[in-house]
């Protein structure tokens, strides 16, 4: 297993795991990414973990891939705390995003592939969907 280190947070394990219906999964505490065998696409679940926003009523995924509008992807509160979405993704593409709390405050993701400076003097979180080819990890 791969450890992957994120500012602040401590220790995450990558876990790969191969299913009938995906050619790959990886899963981090954020970030899951189920690449999708019969199509260019990984479907990516976004996890936000309640550490990150306890008090949270409300969450948005915000990013490149739906035009940064902030009512364009709500996130499911989950009995945990958590809030979590799923969206499908092509391949071969970053994507640049952030959560949305409760309307008011941004949190980056603990689990991003990496982190890239933004034009308002912070860091987007950035989901990398790779090729989904076996061969390539």
């Amino acid at each position: 297993m791969k450890k992957l280190t994120k500012k602040g947070v401590g220790t995450k394990k990558a876990v790969v795991k191969k299913s009938p219906a995906t050619t790959k999964t990886i899963s981090v505490k954020g970030l899951k990414k189920q690449y999708l065998k019969k199509s260019a696409s990984c479907k990516v679940t976004f996890r936000l973990p309640k550490e990150a926003a306890p008090a949270a009523e409300m969450v948005s995924v915000v990013g490149d891939f739906n035009n940064w509008d902030v009512h364009g992807t709500q996130m499911q509160k989950l009995k945990s705390g958590d809030f979590k979405a799923t969206i499908e993704l092509p391949c071969n593409n970053e994507f640049r995003f952030r959560y949305l709390i409760d309307e008011e405050r941004w949190e980056n993701d603990w689990a991003a592939d990496k982190y890239l400076p933004n034009a308002y003097g912070d860091d987007d979180s950035v989901v990398v969907i790779e090729n989904g080819n076996l061969s390539s990890s």
